[in-house]
């Protein structure tokens, strides 16, 4: 999970659907990547960030919370 990259999507009004279109994926995909379910490739991270967030270091929009609670 990237809750910083989903806390500043949500500050800026970006929606996973304009992920999707960056990337010409579909939104569940999108969504999938941002639950961790799959990571993002480091060109995607790179192209988000430099689409939307360029003001913004990478490794804080990209810093993931452990989803083990064990």
């Amino acid at each position: 999970m990237y809750p910083n990259l989903d806390a500043e999507m949500a500050r800026r009004g970006i929606k996973r659907k304009d992920l999707a279109c960056l990337f010409k994926n579909r939104t569940a995909t999108v969504s999938d990547k941002l639950n961790g379910k799959y990571p993002f490739l480091l060109d995607e991270a790179f192209r988000i960030k430099e689409t939307y967030f360029p003001d913004m270091p990478l490794d804080y929009l990209f810093k993931q919370t452990n989803q083990n609670t064990s």
